[in-house]
């Protein structure tokens, strides 16, 4: 793969030319970004894969429902088999599938009970959601790029395994590396958040430091709460899979810290299938997984949160196996400061002072 990244080396000055002109466009307001009628947060990150977004975002949202806002989430829907705009919850009842959605938006809208919505257009998709649902802070998903909208909080976070690698490859931007934009565009982040998810604090490598100064910086992890049956929907505490031989099966694009979960609680991970990033299920694949299942003589198959709302549609061809999913939280170092820097950040002048808008 490092090979073939190699070969891509002559395309890397078109794609960091191209990124440099338009946030430069940005910067000198040729263009301008757009704003609408409601507090806007961007979750986002300037790498490719799982660095928690998706985590970061359903914390959000409870964040903020527990500060009695009305919050809504919109994502772009990656993977999904529609285009447009598509409201795919109105916060009490599903209105579109998973195939429909995509599987983040999905997930997100299943484990907080909010209106959620998808949409290329960022702008037109919040006007939309604000239209659809009674809300006032839309929370968007993988926004760090699109710079069309206007946000009061930007937050960028970053996995902490990947600044601690070595090496030109993974550190340059794409297509070589795994860089959407080069480290200097998170000057224009509101916060960073550094993601350990299952690792211990490590200090941060002293050649990217200059890019964090004058940035609230924040450190988030990842704790396993227990496994759920994902047909039943009937809770397990960790101890109860400890030792037990379990295909793992992932479709997401980092499964490196899921299976090293997995092997902390002492569940059995030699037999693994592991998928492309947002894998759409087909029968095929399904009766791939029950043929590896009866092979290697598997008690269960524990998957992750994001592939189960897509396996939960073969019930009736996987009603003889026992799936479950690790259920996983993101939780911060600094709660209570990582919440004020939220609820101060969604905040707005009215007569010359500063007020919080009602929830």
């Amino acid at each position: 793969m490092k090979t073939v990244r190699l070969l891509l080396l002559p395309v890397l000055p078109i794609y960091s030319a191209i990124i440099l002109i338009r946030n430069w466009f940005f910067d000198k307001k040729f263009f301008r970004a757009e704003k609408i009628p409601a507090k806007v947060i961007s979750v986002g990150n300037i790498t490719v894969g799982g660095s928690g977004k998706t985590p970061l975002v359903i914390y959000l949202l409870n964040l903020l429902q527990n500060e009695k806002k009305n919050p809504a989430v919109l994502s772009r829907g990656y993977g999904r088999r529609s285009k447009g705009y598509l409201l795919v919850s109105d916060g009490k009842k599903f209105l579109a599938n998973v195939n429909m959605s995509g599987d983040e938006i999905y997930h997100t809208v299943s484990e907080c009970k909010v209106p959620g919505a998808v949409s290329e257009n960022r702008v037109k998709g919040a006007k939309k959601l604000i239209a659809d649902a009674e809300v006032d802070v839309i929370v968007l998903d993988d926004a760090f790029q699109h710079r069309w909208i206007a946000r009061d909080i930007d937050l960028v976070i970053c996995e902490q395994r990947f600044l601690n690698q070595h090496g030109f490859v993974n550190h340059s931007l794409l297509p070589v590396g795994m860089l959407r934009e080069p480290f200097g565009s998170l000057k224009r982040a509101s916060a960073l958040i550094i993601n350990r998810k299952f690792s211990a604090k490590r200090e941060m490598p002293e050649k990217y430091l200059k890019y964090f100064e004058g940035k609230k910086l924040f450190y988030a992890y990842y704790k396993a709460t227990g496994f759920v049956d994902i047909m039943r929907k009937t809770a397990y505490n960790l101890g109860e899979f400890e030792g037990q031989k379990s295909l793992v099966v992932s479709g997401i694009a980092n499964p490196y810290s899921f299976i090293n979960i997995l092997k902390q609680t002492n569940v059995d991970t030699e037999n693994q299938l592991i998928f492309r990033d947002h894998k759409d299920y087909s029968f095929k694949d399904i009766q791939r997984i029950r043929k590896e299942f009866y092979a290697t003589n598997s008690h269960s198959v524990v998957t992750t949160q994001k592939d189960a709302v897509k396996l939960t549609k073969f019930s009736t061809e996987l009603d003889d196996i026992d799936i479950f999913y690790l259920n996983i939280e993101l939780a911060m170092d600094d709660t209570e400061g990582f919440k004020n820097f939220i609820i101060d950040g969604l905040t707005y002048k009215k007569g010359g002072h500063t007020q919080k808008r009602k929830g």
